[in-house]
């Protein structure tokens, strides 16, 4: 079961996703500023301490220099108590760690203590090698003091030096009670932001709170009024009030014009139960309202016989392909516009005609009261007319089409006793005028169950007709054209049944793809030509490897399990994979494109080639060929035969070469029947041909004597 989610959970939704973004973005912003925080301190402690450095510096400089100078008579006359009494007051400043004053050679003069306990001791700290060999002021660092020494001289003569030593962690002091003050600020400061975003966010759900509010009261109240207007029409209650409360906004507008349209529903409504047995093209009565009618007259008949004739355009479907659906419409209309006439000047005032779909028209003509002027008389009459006017030529986007109708009669209640039985036996005799030549009418009789009965027969034949050795391939040679060498052959099924005889491929082939025994069938036939394919190889040894091109119903592509099969039957047989090459409609591929692309990419994958067989039939096809992966295309006998004086079907079968060349793809041409045709289409580019002035198919006997 579907949730259903309304407009107010919908927007209570939408604002918790907005809060976690807003939590989300105060979480980010707080997590920023804990850095900012942090690179602010670090920043202020260097700064802090290059500042406090520098004028520690700078005091022991001024201070070591004025000690200096005061040293230099009481050092020059050995004065210690002199020397004593100014080391011990400078090392009575603050931060002074030590005092040394030292003699030209680096020993202690004096230290700044009562007892002077490193007198006449030479300097040996860290510091000491810099110090004595400085000429002049000169600064150190390390971890806990800064040392500042200057020489004393007298005139250019250097008579000692003194040192003063700054405790550096006093410093570093300093500067973390700066640094503390700081943090201390900075945690002010982020507890303020804090403050600002909760308030924030209790100002949004508070908005939230009454945005939800508003929208219940201004919007989803009305909406569900809405809905429940809307119930009512749909029920059929046109007359359906909705007021709108006075309001005058959108939502006010919406509610008045639903007011508004059921009332124009009714109207409609009858306007559309006409339109619903009215042909949208043609303003013929449609498959609907003609089989009320029917039901109708049929009961109403009385003594009287009526006759129905079903009425199919013969090979409207090249126009769709060729022309395009827009000029087929324009047909289909002039052929409507001759039934209509034919029916309006021969068929009666009670005939009644209608478009069934497609390019099939039905039409009811009524017996009249005179004996002499029977229903079937004036059936044959009407099919008659109507063979003549619709085979007359049709002209569309100026040129000129030439159609036909096969017409099916069947008579009340003669063949039939109800409405079903005699639509059924209409289209059963229209299909024997089509197996009779097309372009001509046909009654129906009992005959033609019987041949109904034919094809169950032959249906329940072919079961087995492998396994009793009756199915056989024969092979018809493929040839390229630029230099005329036979590359390979096309399998090709025929059936001789002991009592009935040769039965041709289009009658067997149709009732095993309807029947499902193509299923079965075709991997056999699969399996058989791989392994003539293989025996092939053998025979010819060092010469071009010949493929073998099997066809592919498309009941086996729609069945999914054709990449397994050609798999096991390429195991089983030991055949290369490109040597096997199959062959697929292109209505069988198209019809369902997505799937077949699949199927077709993963045979591709194996090594197969695939082809499309028949091409051309459907030329709207050529846009296909960038999403369906294939390896060539065939092009249809229908286009090969004119091409020498045909200059559409030439134009057509020129731009199919090209389309397929431009997109890496290759062309075989089917029933190349004369020499003109072969010289023609190499001229053309056409890559491969096939035909019976190239070779007919021969058993594989036969195959094997003529290339051995």
């Amino acid at each position: 079961m579907k949730l259903r989610m309304g407009l107010q959970a919908r927007f209570l939704a939408l604002m918790g996703v907005a809060m976690l973004v807003v939590i989300a973005l105060v979480a980010l912003l707080l997590n920023r500023q804990e850095q900012m925080r942090s690179e602010v301190e670090g920043v202020s402690r260097q700064a802090m301490r290059t500042m406090v450095g520098q004028s520690l510096r700078r005091q022991g400089e001024a201070a070591v220099t004025q000690l200096a100078a005061g040293l230099t008579n009481p050092l020059y006359y050995s004065d210690l108590d002199a020397v004593g009494a100014l080391a011990r007051s400078t090392l009575a400043a603050p931060d002074v760690r030590y005092v040394i004053v030292y003699d030209e050679d680096g020993k202690v003069v004096h230290d700044g203590s009562e007892d002077i306990a490193h007198y006449g001791r030479h300097m040996d700290d860290a510091m000491a090698k810099e110090v004595i060999a400085s000429t002049a002021l000169h600064t150190q660092f390390d971890d806990r003091v800064m040392d500042v020494s200057m020489p004393i001289l007298i005139g250019q003569q250097r008579v000692g030096g003194v040192r003063i030593g700054y405790d550096m962690q006093a410093m570093r002091r300093l500067q973390d009670q700066s640094v503390d003050r700081l943090r201390s600020r900075l945690d002010t400061l982020g507890q303020r932001h804090v403050i600002w975003i909760g308030l924030l966010g209790v100002g949004l759900l508070v908005f939230g709170a009454l945005s939800l509010w508003l929208i219940q009261r201004l919007l989803v109240r009305p909406i569900r009024r809405l809905a429940e207007s809307a119930q009512e029409i749909e029920a059929g209650h046109f007359d359906t009030t909705t007021p709108a409360d006075g309001r005058n906004d959108e939502v006010g507008d919406l509610m008045r014009a639903f007011d508004r349209m059921s009332r124009s529903l009714a109207r409609h409504d009858r306007e559309i139960r006409r339109m619903a047995y009215t042909d949208a093209l043609t303003g013929l009565a449609n498959r609907l309202a003609f089989r009320e009618s029917l039901d109708e007259r049929l009961a109403q008949s009385d003594s009287r016989q009526l006759a129905l004739l079903f009425a199919d355009i013969d090979d409207f479907k090249r126009v769709n392909d060729t022309l395009g659906h827009d000029a087929g419409d324009d047909v289909l209309l002039e052929c409507a516009h001759r039934i209509e006439s034919a029916v309006a000047r021969v068929g009666g005032e009670d005939a009644l005609l209608a478009r069934f779909g497609g390019d099939e028209f039905v039409i009811l003509v009524q017996g009249k009261d005179d004996p002499q002027d029977d229903v079937r008389t004036l059936a044959t009459k009407l099919a008659e007319t109507l063979v003549v006017d619709l085979g007359a030529p049709v002209e569309v986007q100026g040129r000129q089409v030439f159609l036909g109708t096969s017409i099916g009669i069947t008579l009340f209640p003669e063949d039939a006793a109800s409405g079903t039985t005699l639509m059924k036996n209409g289209d059963i005799a229209m299909y024997q005028a089509k197996v009779a030549g097309k372009n001509c009418f046909r009654f129906y009789s009992r005959a033609m169950n019987q041949a109904v009965e034919r094809r169950v027969h032959l249906e329940q034949e072919l079961r087995g007709a492998w396994d009793r050795g009756e199915l056989s391939l024969v092979y018809q040679p493929v040839f390229r054209l630029v230099d005329g060498a036979m590359i390979g052959a096309e399998a090709l099924l025929r059936w001789r049944h002991p009592e009935l005889g040769f039965v041709a491929p289009s009658v067997f082939i149709d009732v095993a793809e309807q029947s499902g025994l193509i299923e079965v069938l075709g991997p056999q036939v699969l399996h058989a030509a791989c392994s003539d394919a293989v025996a092939w190889q053998k025979v010819r040894k060092d010469a071009e490897p010949l493929f073998v091109a099997v066809n592919v119903s498309p009941r086996q592509l729609r069945n999914g399990d054709l990449p397994n099969v050609v798999s096991a039957c390429l195991r089983d047989t030991g055949l290369a994979a490109d040597l096997l090459h199959l062959e697929l409609t292109e209505t069988a591929v198209i019809g369902d494109e997505l799937h077949a692309s699949a199927l077709l990419s993963e045979l591709r994958g194996m090594g197969v080639r695939v082809w499309l067989d028949d091409f051309g039939t459907g030329f709207s096809g050529l846009s296909h060929l960038r999403r369906v992966p294939v390896d060539g295309v065939k092009i249809d006998r229908s286009f090969v035969a004119d091409v020498l004086r045909d200059p559409d079907d030439l134009a057509l079968t020129t731009a199919i070469i090209a389309m397929a060349h431009s997109l890496g793809i290759l062309v075989v041409a089917e029933g190349v029947e004369k020499e003109g045709q072969y010289a023609i289409l190499r001229e053309r580019g056409c890559d491969f041909a096939q035909g019976y002035w190239l070779g007919h198919p021969v058993t594989v006997d036969e195959f094997l004597q003529l290339r051995a």
